[in-house]
């Protein structure tokens, strides 16, 4: 592949897999959306009247969407600090390039880390390189609106400050878009849904806290690499205040959270009729005169 065709890089890898890293040891304590995600994959798992051998947990975001389950589960993530606590095997692995071979898992989770891909086509072709016939992708993403309210806030105090804004939070996928990634990727059966959460915190400074806590700050490629001046989080936090504060005083951040379920093709499952292929005409099956009622 040429350079002109690669991906843009989005986001910086390496800055990624420091954060997360970091985190590593605290996560727990400031990660607020990874245990009802996790509660949410393991609902929607229970729903698919399926038994799964061999799993993989793609980026482990420091909680298991099978912690109560006996299945032969691998974890995988960017950062080895969120592996120690995982029994069983754990592997050093970028979700970008998974380091398994074709056809080795029944089932792969993926839990709020695939937004942090630069090539998220080429992660889902891979994920389903690494599924056996008919087995299942269950990912979690964040997506759509997404922390809407921190982007403007930021945009706004930094326009008023500098005159311009430099780009402070990651830009999120469309669930539509999604669900047609999926699609093209070559799943069966593609399907996005999206639940949106929205937490509610003291200030802006809570909320950063938060996702510096959880390895989720910055990771743009073209952010800037100098600390901005305090000035500006408190003028966001202002604005914030004025523009979506409640009356109670605290302030939401919205999180869209995009599920996308996809199998890997396989022999037995139901696939859709040629067009043209049919062999009753609707006209035969109507009745030869509109029927009336009542």
């Amino acid at each position: 592949m040429s350079a002109s065709n690669l991906p843009p890089l989005l986001f910086d890898r390496r800055q990624v897999r420091h954060q997360r890293q970091r985190a590593a040891e605290h996560f727990h304590e400031f990660a607020i959306l990874e245990p009802q995600i996790q509660q949410r994959m393991r609902d929607r798992l229970a729903g698919i009247s399926r038994t799964f051998g061999d799993c993989l947990e793609l980026g482990c975001a420091g909680f298991s969407a099978l912690a109560e389950d006996r299945r032969r589960t691998v974890h995988c993530d960017l950062a080895a600090g969120l592996l120690r606590s995982r029994d069983g095997l754990s592997v050093v692995g970028d979700e970008e390039l998974p380091p398994f071979g074709a056809a080795t898992f029944d089932l792969v989770l993926s839990s709020l880390t695939l937004h942090w891909v630069n090539d998220l086509p080429g992660a889902l072709v891979q994920i389903k390189s690494i599924l056996r016939p008919d087995g299942l992708f269950l990912g979690a993403l964040l997506g759509g609106d997404s922390l809407h309210e921190l982007r403007r806030a930021l945009t706004e105090a930094e326009l008023e400050l500098r005159g311009g804004a430099a780009a402070r939070v990651s830009p999120f996928a469309d669930i539509r878009d999604l669900g047609d990634l999926l699609q093209r990727t070559g799943f069966a059966m593609p399907v996005a849904d999206l639940d949106r959460i929205t937490v509610r915190y003291k200030d802006l400074f809570e909320l950063l806290r938060d996702l510096k806590g959880s390895g989720n700050a910055n990771a743009l490629a073209g952010r800037e690499t100098r600390p901005p001046r305090r000035q500006l989080f408190c003028r966001a936090s202002e604005i914030y205040k004025q523009r979506f504060g409640g009356p109670d005083g605290l302030v939401p951040a919205t999180f869209d959270v995009v599920f996308l379920t996809g199998w890997a093709p396989g022999p037995d499952q139901p696939v859709a009729k040629r067009p043209g292929s049919a062999t009753h005409s609707l006209a035969a099956a109507l009745p030869a005169k509109p029927i009336k009622e009542d």
